[in-house]
């Protein structure tokens, strides 16, 4: 049969602490890079067709399974069907690897007989390379290149090549059950070591069970809180800290549009923001590696601080399109690599800096060249904040002095003044970074607010908003029960509002952004506006906007970057580490009252 076009909130997913994985309702991973967030896909799917590589595990004949759910808090997925002949059920996850990256998938029968079939397609480099595939040892081996993946069934079961596919068919009764493993390895090294799928299991779902106990959100939003830790959790890469914004590329932020980018790296935007989720929710070991990881990223001549790393820090990430793969929808291109990396964006400087000074705040062990770090960018910041720049949002048009990145230059120098006011011994000219604080604030109040309509603007002298400046009272730039502050969350409401939601900043017209087309409403930003209400005194019209917001995860969930109101649909990369970190950080707010 046919099979349905899945929606982005359609696909949950499932991940090992290095990579991460996509399953659709139907039973087929449709992305999947290994071995790195970052490395080619071996399943493209989500970006084009079937024949740019999927594997699909479902009873045969049927389409979208019944329901399905994440055990307990774990990232273990249980997909269920309900077929005329029984039922049967599906555990998807990827084990933390000790050397090689496995994807388990274990089918269940839960009553009556059902027929199960699994269709494997590899197509190594994003769907491009089909691999040769030969029998070894009672395994399947695919070999491309520097790629080579093993599967292998326990117990065994039918399995042939078909159309440059890898096929299988079983049957499962009450009870019964089959595991399926496929793992990865560089084609030149010997055959990975082959794990018990059972044994891993139990192990995954023991490991996230105890992390997740950790959390300290015990409201009536625990269970989102958790479910959004979970996420950022598996979006980390363990081996350095570094935490991805999403494990996609070229997901649209208009169906059929051309703003399509690659997340799968690491922001300095949203620095601060990610590590005072954690720290708030009692993860001061993720707090502390995220911590770890931007300052090694940062290390260097503050000139040449970049506004995203890869990884482990790498610098060069260079922007191409792949032009066999249709996109999502038919939502072209599809690009890897991010060219946004060359921007100017002044507001990271506040950022870090801002992330420095909360993990200080929480008491975690300072590193002894963190201060010197921190002063060697506020220094070069001192120089240059009085330019214009690309601002947050990554806009490919002009340069502007976008209001933002000056309240972020506030920032910065105000993170400093408090850390020489709470220890005089510590080196500094505290007197200096007064003046330029002040400075700062006293530019953007005369230069990025607009009077007559009681607000602040996106940039100095336009009329346009930006729902940026929905975080002034967030960063203490301005209180909370400031007339200004008050007017720009009403003016960001009425005029980047949709049902309620709200855009980073319109799209109409000649756009700041220099594309075309249109996005969807910026969960984040729908997020910011929540928690902006909260601080200006209206709790309940807070708790009711979150309470929306809420209700916009899939049914697992998650939360991609974007959501269409008209069309009642999320867009964007997914999952979105942006997204999550504002539901945690909202949610958060709305429990300290």
């Amino acid at each position: 049969m046919t099979r349905r076009i899945q929606r982005i909130e359609d696909y949950a997913l499932i991940g090992d602490l290095q990579t991460a994985a996509l399953v659709g309702r139907d039973g087929s991973i449709d992305w999947l890079c290994l071995p790195r967030f970052d490395s080619a896909a071996c399943f493209a799917a989500l970006l084009g067709d079937d024949d740019n590589g999927h594997w699909r595990i479902a009873p045969v004949g049927a389409g979208d399974c019944t329901r399905r759910a994440y055990l307990d808090e774990s990232l273990v997925l249980e997909s269920v069907w309900e077929t005329r002949t029984g039922t049967v059920r599906l555990l998807d996850f990827m084990p933390q690897r000790d050397r090689a990256p496995d994807v388990v998938r274990i089918v269940e029968g839960v009553s009556g007989s059902v027929e199960m079939s699994s269709v494997l397609r590899l197509r190594f480099d994003y769907g491009r390379v089909v691999p040769w595939v030969r029998r070894a040892d009672g395994h399947r081996v695919a070999v491309a290149g520097p790629d080579s993946v093993w599967l292998r069934t326990d117990p065994a079961v039918k399995t042939w090549g078909q159309q440059l596919s890898t096929r299988s068919s079983f049957t499962v009764g009450a009870g019964e059950k089959v595991a399926m493993v496929m793992t990865w390895h560089p084609s030149h090294e010997p055959r990975p070591s082959i794990i018990d799928p059972y044994q891993a299991l139990e192990e995954s779902l023991a490991d996230w069970r105890e992390w997740a106990g950790k959390c300290q959100c015990t409201g009536p939003y625990r269970d989102a809180v958790v479910r959004s830790l979970i996420t950022l959790k598996a979006l980390t890469y363990a081996p350095t800290g570094g935490i991805v914004a999403a494990p996609t590329t070229s997901l649209p932020e208009e169906i059929g549009g051309v703003r399509n980018w690659d997340y799968r790296y690491c922001w300095l935007r949203d620095s601060t923001l990610t590590l005072d989720a954690l720290v708030s929710a009692g993860y001061l070991d993720e707090a502390a590696a995220w911590r770890d990881w931007l300052l090694r990223a940062v290390a260097g001549d503050p000139a040449d601080l970049q506004i995203m790393y890869g990884l482990g820090g790498e610098r060069r990430l260079p922007e191409v399109e792949l032009p066999w793969l249709t996109g999502h929808l038919d939502s072209a291109p599809v690009r890897i690599g991010n060219a946004a990396v060359k921007q100017l964006q002044l507001d990271v400087y506040g950022e870090v800096i801002d992330s420095l000074h909360s993990a200080r705040t929480a008491g975690m062990a300072a590193k002894r060249h963190t201060w010197n770090v921190e002063l060697s960018l506020l220094g070069f910041l001192e120089s240059r904040w009085r330019e214009p720049d690309e601002g947050l949002w990554e806009v490919r048009g002009e340069r502007r002095h976008f209001v933002h990145s000056k309240v972020m230059a506030w920032v910065a120098a105000d993170r400093t003044v408090r850390a020489l006011e709470s220890d005089p011994s510590r080196r500094g000219d505290a007197e200096r970074w007064r003046r330029m604080r002040d400075e700062v604030h006293r530019e953007v109040c005369e230069k990025g607010f607009d009077p007559r309509r009681n607000t602040f603007t996106q940039s100095y002298g336009s009329a346009e908003l930006d729902a940026a400046t929905l975080l002034i009272p967030r960063v203490g730039f301005l209180p909370g029960d400031d007339p200004r502050v008050i007017g720009t969350v009403d003016a960001v409401r009425a005029e980047l509002g949709h049902d309620g939601f709200v855009r980073r900043y319109t799209t109409e017209g000649p756009t700041v952004d220099g594309l075309p087309g249109d996005e969807g409403t910026f969960l984040v930003c729908s997020f910011w506006l929540a928690d902006a209400l909260r601080l200006t005194g209206r709790e309940k019209e807070a708790r009711e906007l979150f309470d929306r917001l809420l209700a916009l995860r899939n049914d697992v969930g998650l939360l991609a970057e974007e959501y269409d109101p008209v069309a009642g649909r999320q867009l964007g990369n997914f999952p979105q580490a942006f997204s999550h970190i504002g539901l945690v950080a909202a949610a958060m707010g709305l429990e300290a009252g």
